[in-house]
């Protein structure tokens, strides 16, 4: 194990009580108080150290990384409703340790619906190649079937590469809202572009993933 990661997980799993009496301390700050600063100093006293950790599990950094974020961001956004039974520190490690087994069943189910179909594909299925052009005008298509906000919000976040919040800001809703859309969009794409899924999911794997 390289010597980076061994000192990160020290840290982690060190049991210095100030330490650990800090990061308590700062989760209720933020909690309680929605203290921004405390926030602040919880992320980047972890966020590193967390992305070397969620590398034990994934093999992208980037992939750890925006594990790591989003499970900061659910920590702000549900700080009121935070229950924690055990130290901070590891509620840090579990949320990231389980956002990383999510992920990894996630595309487990996906390779292998994905290696299921083209077991059942026929011979004169693989006569139907679509160019990545006719690919997107079909996701067009399905999209303008949706009510114009869920279709925009999809575009916004797959195409355009905008999170959420920058979303939620630029349209005047609540991140919530975001969230319903993309569901709903994700939800009604999967159905009407089941016939295209495999090559889909192979070439563009952010749209509807």
């Amino acid at each position: 194990m390289p010597v980076l990661r061994l000192i990160v997980l020290a840290k982690l799993k060190m049991g210095n009580k100030i330490q650990i009496d800090k990061t308590d301390m700062l989760f209720r700050k933020v909690s309680l108080q929605d203290d921004e600063d405390a926030f602040r100093i919880l992320f980047y006293d972890f966020f590193a150290p967390l992305c070397v950790f969620a590398h034990r599990y994934l093999e992208e950094m980037e992939t750890c990384e925006d594990i790591v974020q989003e499970t900061f961001y659910r920590i702000w956004k549900n700080r009121k409703d935070l229950d924690i039974q055990i130290s901070a520190r590891n509620f840090l490690i579990t949320s990231v340790r389980n956002a990383c087994l999510d992920l990894i069943r996630k595309q487990e189910i996906e390779k292998r619906w994905i290696e299921k179909r083209l077991e059942e594909d026929t011979e004169e299925e693989y006569e139907d190649l679509y160019t990545t052009q006719e690919l997107e005008s079909l996701l067009n298509q399905a999209l303008d079937k949706l009510p114009e906000q869920v279709a925009s919000t999809f575009r916004m976040n797959r195409f355009s590469g905008k999170t959420y919040v920058e979303i939620a800001e630029e349209k005047q809703i609540s991140v919530k809202t975001v969230e319903a859309y993309m569901t709903r969009a994700l939800k009604f794409l999967r159905i009407e572009l089941k016939d295209y899924l495999p090559i889909l999911l192979i070439l563009y794997p952010h749209w509807l993933g």
